[in-house]
């Protein structure tokens, strides 16, 4: 008895049992008949709106027409976002060229300050070994004094400073600082005769012009 009742029951699961299969299809169709009806809605929201010449067709207004306008608005917020990147980019960009400009040039209106000073120091050593006598120039002392004026005026050199030329070369109110006239037969027409104090440049840039007497 116990058995038949069992059997009864394998019966009644075979039957309950779920066919897979079946159902996949079933679904897979009614998507295909669900999508078909989509298109065919649109086809008649948009019968007989046939576009003019030169415009583009009319969107559809069904359901994948919504989706394509959220679409749209996603690439438009993108290309503000890209675009005001850009933008933010340059503007940084412009900042930091003007910021360094401004650094460079206080940089050089420094150094100038600086080497205007030391050049006054510069002049000292130049009189000062100018005025020793020939009997003094091999004392240690006076060699002592001259190694350091070497040592200085290579420092200065190796900066960026030199010495503006001046004696011989046609007079040049850009670098030359023209205080005294004479007239020298021997030089030609605006040439500089002699140099009373001497001008250096710092990176092409005046630092003091050359404070010289011009020919004629």
């Amino acid at each position: 008895m116990a058995d038949n009742e069992m059997q009864k029951e394998d019966l009644n699961i075979e039957e309950d049992t779920v066919d897979t299969d079946t159902i996949e299809t079933d679904v897979e169709q009614s998507i295909e008949e669900t999508t078909d009806a989509v298109e065919e809605t649109e086809e008649e929201a948009t019968d007989g709106e046939e576009p003019e010449d030169g415009e583009e067709p009319a969107e559809k207004k069904g359901f994948f027409g919504k989706k394509k306008e959220k679409k749209d608005k996603k690439d438009e917020q993108i290309e503000e976002l890209t675009d005001r990147l850009k933008r933010t980019m340059a503007e940084f960009e412009n900042f930091r060229k003007r910021t360094d400009k401004e650094k460079e040039q206080m940089f050089e209106v420094g150094a100038k300050s600086v080497i205007e000073k030391i050049l006054l120091t510069v002049d000292n050593f130049e009189r000062g070994l100018k005025a020793v006598s020939e009997e003094e120039k091999n004392t240690p002392f006076v060699e002592g004094m001259d190694m350091v004026y070497k040592q200085l005026i290579s420092s200065l050199e190796e900066i960026g400073v030199k010495q503006i030329e001046a004696v011989g070369k046609e007079f040049d109110p850009n670098i030359h600082n023209a205080v005294m006239h004479e007239e020298n037969e021997e030089l030609g027409e605006n040439v500089v005769s002699e140099e009373l104090q001497k001008g250096y440049l710092y990176r092409d840039n005046v630092v003091r012009y050359s404070m010289v007497k011009v020919a004629n």
